[in-house]
């Protein structure tokens, strides 16, 4: 008898789905929705600033993304509800023969509030990383949202000098374009070292929030004693940051500083960091 099984009935790849929703009762915002399948959770939710806001942790239990893995994730804030979601660690793309995929669609109803402010994503040399985030804002919808990408692994010696990173980003208020941005960066290629690249830093961090500010705190923002090179631009509704550094926890100090100065004049309250991110 022959008990050999074909090796397509076995695939080292995942796919996993996650799907959230939030609404409010009264003072009190709740998740209504919590759908997964596979390897993607949320742990219990917290309310480390009282009811209004309703915290979530993003867990991915295998711990990194490979080739052929795909992450899909979805969360939807209904009206007036708060929803603000971490994540425990660092994101880790590893190396793979093959592309992998995360697609982020996040959806806040009219006078809804979503934070979404995940720790860093760790791209290995040799991996194929492939992200799309989709954001639909209704009527005054607010949004405070970042991220943070380290190339390679520099405190190893690991230069990302092969594979692939690239990144679609589209923010739409009412059906109109506010942010469209495509990155794509390759192993190796000289915009990892030019001047008008990356200058040779292995880390860069965006952060978008909406509404605009006063040009006082914009200097005081811009002032930030960071071992970073960043700055920020105010645009119609729409306040952009970014930054380039040579280490995630030196861009994630200054991202964690900016939210801190922003959060109690954009959103009207003040700045209460999540405990995950001390641990």
């Amino acid at each position: 008898m022959n008990s050999t099984v074909s090796p397509a009935l076995f695939t080292p790849s995942w796919h996993a789905e996650l799907e959230l929703a939030y609404a409010r009762f009264g003072d009190c915002t709740r998740p209504v929705q919590r759908r997964h399948i596979g390897p993607l959770r949320v742990q219990k939710h917290l309310y480390a600033e009282g009811p209004e806001v309703c915290q979530h942790i993003i867990v991915h239990p295998p711990g990194g993304i490979a080739g052929g893995d795909r992450l899909d994730i979805s969360a939807r804030v209904e009206a007036h509800a708060w929803a603000q979601i971490t994540s425990p660690g660092a994101a880790k793309w590893y190396r793979a023969g093959g592309p992998a995929y995360q697609k982020l669609d996040l959806q806040v109803a009219a006078g809804a509030t979503l934070e979404w402010l995940p720790q860093e994503t760790i791209v290995y040399s040799a991996a194929q990383a492939e992200l799309s985030t989709s954001i639909e804002l209704e009527g005054d919808a607010r949004l405070f949202y970042w991220d943070v990408v380290a190339l390679g692994r520099p405190a190893s010696g690991e230069r990302f000098d092969r594979g692939h990173f690239q990144a679609h980003l589209d923010i739409r208020r009412d059906g109109r374009l506010l942010w469209h941005e495509r990155q794509r960066v390759v192993g190796g290629d000289g915009l990892l070292d030019s001047p008008i690249g990356l200058d040779g830093n292995p880390v860069f961090a965006t952060l978008l929030v909406t509404g605009e500010i006063e040009a006082e705190l914009l200097e005081r923002c811009r002032s930030l004693g960071h071992e970073v090179r960043g700055d920020l631009t105010q645009l119609p509704g729409l306040l952009v940051a970014r930054c380039l550094a040579s280490e995630a926890l030196l861009a994630r100090a200054w991202l964690i500083d900016l939210w801190r100065l922003l959060r109690p004049v954009l959103l009207d309250r003040e700045a209460v960091s999540p405990r995950i991110w001390s641990t």
